[in-house]
């Protein structure tokens, strides 16, 4: 493995509709064991449904703006500065309600979550929109597990 370093906003940038996701480091960069992006959110995403992850750790480093995260059956509001880590099993989701976009890291532990980034990109290239059910077969490949 060789070492990786990215300037600020550079990385490998993947546009999910009005979002911009930056994948920092992904398994090819760690030997499997970690995944970092630097997210931006637009004002007013809805974000994913509900969802849990079996083997995946998520956690959320608010950087700029005001994240909603709901954790179980908790739903807080996340500040820069704020930090929060999902172990596998835990209900949680994240949004943005407010009128500013929202900037923040997104660490996943194992690493796989690239692959996600990756191919949700490819679905929303050229300014594509696919359905939440489109989303929803992608993202099942990779341990995301919807709730009601």
């Amino acid at each position: 493995m060789d070492a990786v370093f990215y300037r600020p906003g550079e990385g490998e940038a993947h546009s999910v509709g009005a979002s911009l996701v930056t994948i920092k480091a992904a398994g090819e960069h760690t030997g499997g064991t970690f995944f970092l992006s630097e997210s931006v959110i637009e004002p007013g995403f809805g974000g994913p449904p509900p969802h849990v992850h079996h083997q995946l750790h998520d956690m959320f480093y608010v950087l700029e703006g005001t994240l909603v995260i709901r954790l179980g059956d908790e739903v807080v509001e996340a500040g820069p500065g704020t930090f929060a880590c999902v172990p596998p099993h835990v209900v949680h989701t994240f949004s943005n309600p407010g009128d500013s976009p929202v900037r923040f890291l997104n660490f996943n532990t194992p690493s796989g979550w690239e692959n996600y980034m990756r191919d949700l990109g490819r679905e929303f290239a050229g300014g594509r929109r696919p359905t939440p059910e489109e989303i929803g077969r992608i993202a099942s490949r990779y341990d995301f597990h919807p709730v009601t």
